[in-house]
């Protein structure tokens, strides 16, 4: 029997997870807060970055994840409390404050492990036996993860007390400072979630890419891409915008190359940040 669909099918999902991943912290900074991070690439750098400095000191590599999670929660309480605090009400100005910091951590790291290519030595590629086809365990697992963390998430921002603050901050940033709710605090503990995803994710593709110091451009693009498309402030259009910029990239790149997945992919963005404001996809 022929299994090349599932083999074809298991490839999107992982390419759907990476994308699902390595968007989500921005979803969270960008949907909740209006702060475009574009240092957002940077902290999945700095993820994936924990996963080689534990290597070279002789830790488990398990170690990397709570490293990952100290360095970028830390980081990102700093660069919340005295970089974006004061630029709320100046979108602009926290896109090019974010530049700039994505420009320093890259120089950082650069400085630190050079500018070379690093890859992480692991077992966890092992392939497994699924229905007569060989296919990487580790990638399986993160496509089983992924899901989890996705209803995890969303159960947390319809369910818990914490995701209501987050919703009336959202809706109401005065009526919810008139009820009582801290909502600086919680703005800056919303911003240090959205990067510690994003270092997260770094950490859970490490095994899989090529890590030097610009990896995290590529993932702001691919980040940007989704929420143009998907919108913002629903998981529903969180997911859409995954599979539809996911599914168009992988399906055109498989053609024609990884260059043409990205140039339709950014026409199709393009498309849809022309017809939002015209109307012909309803506004937000």
């Amino acid at each position: 029997m022929d299994t090349s669909w599932l083999l074809h099918a298991l490839n999107l999902a992982y390419e759907l997870t990476t994308l699902g991943l390595t968007t989500l912290g921005l979803a969270v900074v960008f949907g909740l807060l209006g702060v475009m991070n574009m240092a957002h690439g940077e902290f999945v750098m700095l993820g994936a970055y924990a996963v080689v400095t534990v290597q070279a000191w002789g830790w488990p590599i398990a170690t990397a994840m709570p490293l990952a999670i100290v360095v970028c929660a830390l980081l990102g309480y700093v660069v919340e409390r005295w970089l974006i605090r004061p630029l709320y009400a100046r979108p602009f100005d926290t896109l090019l404050a974010t530049w700039g910091l994505a420009m320093v951590l890259r120089k950082l790291v650069e400085a630190v492990y050079g500018r070379g290519y690093r890859n992480v030595e692991s077992s966890l590629a092992t392939p497994v036996t699924l229905a007569g086809i060989q296919y990487p365990g580790y990638r399986l697992a993160l496509i089983a993860f992924a899901i989890l963390l996705m209803v995890a998430l969303a159960f947390w921002y319809r369910r818990s007390v914490m995701g209501l603050r987050v919703r009336a901050m959202t809706g109401n940033p005065l009526l919810a400072q008139a009820l009582g709710i801290d909502t600086r605090r919680l703005a800056s503990q919303t911003f240090v979630i959205g990067v510690v995803l994003a270092g997260a994710a770094g950490v859970l593709l490490a095994p899989l890419v090529r890590i030097e110091p610009g990896i995290g451009v590529d993932y702001l693009l691919d980040s940007f891409f989704v929420l143009v498309v998907g919108g913002l402030g629903t998981l529903g259009g969180f997911a859409g915008g995954v599979g539809l910029i996911g599914g168009t990239q992988s399906v055109v790149s498989s053609i024609a190359g990884q260059t043409s997945g990205y140039a339709v992919v950014l026409i199709l963005s393009i498309l849809f940040l022309w017809l939002k404001p015209n109307g012909l996809l309803g506004r937000r």
